[in-house]
């Protein structure tokens, strides 16, 4: 396991507690998530002939699915993981391509992406969880619920992909990526450069969160260490490349739409676009001075709200 999560039998919980800079922001006063057993709930199955690296809390709980984004991996749910383990059967796969599963055999596509999430369910017994995706896993999870019906109890999107797409900035991303990926591949326990400089934070990161400085440095480590992986490129273009915008309303689940009012990287008006395509059955929450994954930065009410639309 990469990143901070890698090393923390090496790095002692108060070094953790002396990088928090902002009780009111991501982290902030909650460790939580650094005393979980990650390893244990890591597996890895073979799905449509590659293999996906999947976290899997297990448990009688109804399920909850949670999809990253471009660039991102599993870790992305680090603050909301522990929230619903225990009451949930929890799981977050590394989409093909990233983090710690195989690039799949042919192009990188958004339908191939719901393709392998609902073979995965069907390999975990997974009948129809709450999905919810950030960034390109909202497209992701959006397609899955077209695509197949019956899969997907309840959507949430965060900051989803697939209504401005092609307005996205390729070049900008591209660039920020590739920073990312050399931190990611140099990090180390003394090093972990991007995440500890706050220069090359903020360079890495200002796209996707409002206030990189206020990340603590182990929190900040396993975002970035996502990056450099084969399906960067490859999903950019997927994400560029497709449009479902014609078939957003036969969605007739309950869908949740979240979304930060300063996302530089997907505007805010897009919230109102999936609201107003995919009908009566969606709703918008809006946070105020928050970025592109308001499920890191505002963690507590991102929380909350889930939990409160998965009971309604």
């Amino acid at each position: 396991m990469s990143g901070f999560l890698g090393q923390v039998r090496a790095l002692p919980l108060n070094a953790f507690l002396r990088s928090r800079p902002d009780p009111d922001y991501a982290d902030g006063d909650d460790s939580s998530w650094i005393s979980v057993d990650w390893p244990s709930l890591t597996r890895s199955e073979l799905i449509l002939g590659k293999r996906i690296n999947v976290i899997d809390t297990g448990g009688d709980g109804p399920p909850l699915l949670f999809l990253h984004g471009l660039g991102g991996l599993w870790q992305n749910w680090l603050l909301n993981i522990p929230a619903f383990m225990g009451r949930f059967r929890v799981l977050a796969p590394d989409l093909p391509g990233f983090g710690g599963s195989e690039m799949p055999a042919g192009r990188i596509s958004i339908q191939g992406f719901a393709r392998v999430i609902d073979a995965l369910c069907d390999r975990l017994e997974i009948e129809s969880p709450v999905v919810v995706g950030n960034s390109m896993g909202g497209f992701i999870g959006a397609e899955l619920a077209l695509a197949f019906p019956t899969r997907v109890r309840k959507l949430v999107l965060v900051s989803s992909a697939g209504i401005s797409a092609e307005n996205m900035w390729k070049e900008p991303v591209m660039a920020v990526g590739r920073l990312m990926a050399v931190g990611a591949a140099r990090a180390g326990v003394k090093q972990l450069p991007v995440a500890s400089r706050p220069r090359l934070r903020r360079a890495a990161l200002q796209l996707v969160v409002r206030y990189p400085e206020k990340l603590s440095v182990p929190l900040a480590s396993e975002l970035v260490v996502g990056a450099g992986t084969p399906g960067f490129v490859g999903g950019l273009d997927a994400v560029l490349g497709y449009s479902f915008r014609d078939r957003l309303p036969e969605i007739e689940i309950p869908t949740l739409i979240v979304w930060g009012r300063n996302d530089i990287l997907i505007p805010v008006e897009d919230a109102y676009e999936f609201e107003r395509l995919i009908g009566p059955n969606a709703r918008v929450e809006i946070f105020d001075d928050t970025g592109h994954l308001s499920m890191v930065e505002r963690p507590s009410r991102f929380n909350g709200l889930l939990d409160a639309f998965i009971a309604e």
